[in-house]
């Protein structure tokens, strides 16, 4: 399985803190591709809530599909949660019984990894730190 996309590492307890707990609502932008096609029911699913665990049901996602590949039987999604339990969308796909094959999270909050080439960093600017903060 393929992942990879933004990651934030700081020494700052608080900040990491205000950007990960759900209750701040900072939203993290998904690019998962799965084997098999994704139905509107299974979408539906996954807007509304799935249980990834017993007992545990994941909050309101926004779902999109961005392309179906009948020829290589897969599906790619675009999934914003602000949640982030620990391997969330891959259990949310596991949860309508789709294997996921790539998965990349493209943004955190207003914070997006299109321009930087894969297996680079920098620096947070000013101001997206300020957004996150917010």
């Amino acid at each position: 399985m393929y992942t990879s996309g933004a990651l934030i590492l700081s020494n700052d307890g608080d900040f990491v803190y205000k950007v990960t707990h759900p209750k701040h609502e900072i939203e993290k932008t998904y690019t998962v591709t799965v084997k098999g096609e994704v139905t509107s029911e299974e979408i539906d699913m996954l807007r509304c809530g799935v249980e990834i665990e017993p007992g545990v049901i994941t909050r309101k996602a926004k779902v999109k599909r961005i392309m179906w590949d009948e020829e290589n039987n897969k599906s790619r999604l675009e999934i914003i949660i602000h949640e982030g339990k620990n391997r969330q969308v891959r259990k949310m796909c596991e949860a309508i019984g789709k294997k996921v094959l790539a998965l990349h999270r493209s943004k955190i909050g207003n914070i997006d990894v299109r321009d930087i080439p894969l297996g680079k960093w920098r620096y947070l600017k000013k101001e997206e730190i300020e957004w996150l903060l917010k």
